[in-house]
């Protein structure tokens, strides 16, 4: 095995690590049913939507 391979090898796990990591945190965050602030809603749902439902 040498160089090249290595660096390909670090590279697929680093790629594979973060993307693993970014997959949690979604599942995650839609799990725990919005936003971090407390403020209810739908993830998709932005300030001036509350307006139209009034």
């Amino acid at each position: 095995m040498n160089q090249s391979d290595m660096l390909f090898l670090v590279l697929i796990v680093i790629g594979l690590s973060s993307l693993t990591l970014v997959i949690v945190q979604f599942v995650r965050s839609r799990r725990r049913g919005g936003d971090s602030d407390g403020r209810g809603g739908n993830w998709w749902e932005s300030p001036w939507d509350e307006d139209q439902r009034r």
